[in-house]
């Protein structure tokens, strides 16, 4: 087998619920010795996520995010815990964290004392708003984060009640903006041999999400919309519900018109561009409404690809986790057994050819390598003795 392309590099995983850990299972999965540090007998926020668990600590919500991973557990008021995790730090390459700012540096564990240490380190700190600003030290969360920057706001249709994403989309976009922090923090050091501090946050990283909206806001004072366009929205049939986009044609409601068997709408002055197609919005929609709830999803969908207009069912977890593309994808990995049943999970998104994914350690158990690294710091002890 090849070897993977972060064999060698040991991090240190401070991190728990979602943003950080998404992104030290990447780290872990593509080769890096992952060691998450958790509190004595609580560990990492998540693994209480669902309350009572057949498999205790190791509920679905932990299990998908600490794959690969080593746990330890430390109480950092112990002197000889503390030794054990500066050791592990001299040693490392990147030291991840996700708490509010200020934190570390209260534990003795801020980049400036780690650097004295270890001037290779690099040290990867999540935020909720920054580690400036009036908001620093506001409680990061994913809704909150969805509140503040505007995503919560923008919508379909202006007169649906503003409502909350129920993905935590803000969480695992950060995760990944911190991976690739860390990755460039990587490739950097190999040309200055120093590290640095990476900095990432729920609030920028929904700001950066909204990269196109905020663009048209800021240089033609525009409100864009993709959700609102006129031909697109979801729609419901006699068997359930599909999403139509009707764009990228020259004339897409022309050929939404042929797949509905109706006149050609695009012909009628209120219809016959894009702007005066936005302005009769509630019009178009409520022909569409109407045509689409006359017969199957199935029927529609074979209809509008026969035009080659976009569409697709929607569709629950369940049908999506049974799909066959899903399985030729190979998006579900299995990660061991535990007394409750197998470990399924959904795979990395990341393909790549010379460095498949592999799961080597399923997702540990609270304090599960304690006796590993405690051993290994005492036996490092005595060679030195």
């Amino acid at each position: 087998m090849n070897p993977l392309p972060l064999d060698g590099i040991r991090v240190i995983d401070f991190t728990q619920v979602m943003l950080g850990p998404s992104c030290t299972q990447v780290l872990a999965d593509y080769g890096a010795e992952v060691i998450k540090i958790e509190k004595q007998k609580i560990g990492d926020l998540s693994r209480w996520s669902l309350g009572e668990d057949p498999d205790g600590l190791n509920n679905p919500v932990f299990c998908s995010l600490n794959r690969n991973k080593k746990s330890i557990t430390l109480n950092l008021k112990d002197e000889s815990d503390r030794a054990l995790v500066l050791d592990l730090i001299d040693t490392a390459d990147v030291v991840v964290s996700n708490f509010r700012p200020g934190v570390m540096e209260r534990m003795g564990l801020g980049y400036d004392e780690l650097k004295a240490r270890n001037k290779a380190i690099i040290f990867a700190v999540g935020t909720g708003f920054g580690l400036e600003g009036p908001n620093r030290h506001k409680g990061g969360q994913d809704i909150l984060a969805q509140a503040m920057t505007g995503l919560m706001d923008r919508r379909a249709d202006p007169d649906l009640p503003v409502t909350i994403y129920p993905t935590p989309l803000c969480d695992y976009t950060a995760g990944m903006h911190m991976v690739q922090g860390i990755l460039l923090a990587i490739l950097q050091r190999q040309k200055t041999g120093e590290g640095q501090v990476i900095s990432v946050s729920l609030y920028n990283s929904m700001l950066a999400l909204q990269m196109q909206e905020a663009a048209a806001h800021l240089m033609r004072g525009k409100d864009l919309n993709w959700a609102a366009f006129p031909l697109t929205g979801v729609f419901e049939t006699t068997t359930g519900p599909f999403v139509m986009v009707g764009a990228f044609k020259p004339n897409p409601l022309r050929d939404i018109c042929q797949a509905l068997g109706i006149g050609d709408l695009s012909q009628d002055p209120r219809y016959a561009d894009f702007d005066s197609q936005a302005a009769h919005r509630a019009d178009l929609q409520a022909i569409f409404r109407r045509e689409f709830a006359r017969a199957s999803r199935e029927h529609w969908l074979e209809r509008l690809e026969a035009v080659d207009i976009l569409c697709a069912p929607v569709r629950t977890m369940a049908e999506a986790l049974a799909d066959e593309q899903t399985a030729v994808n190979k998006m579900i990995v299995d990660a061991g057994r535990t007394d409750a049943g197998p470990v399924r999970l959904i795979a990395s998104p990341i393909e790549m050819s010379a460095a498949p994914l592999a799961v080597r350690q399923t997702p540990p158990r609270l304090g599960e390598h304690n006796d590993v690294y405690k051993t290994a710091l005492a036996n490092r002890k005595a060679r030195v003795a």
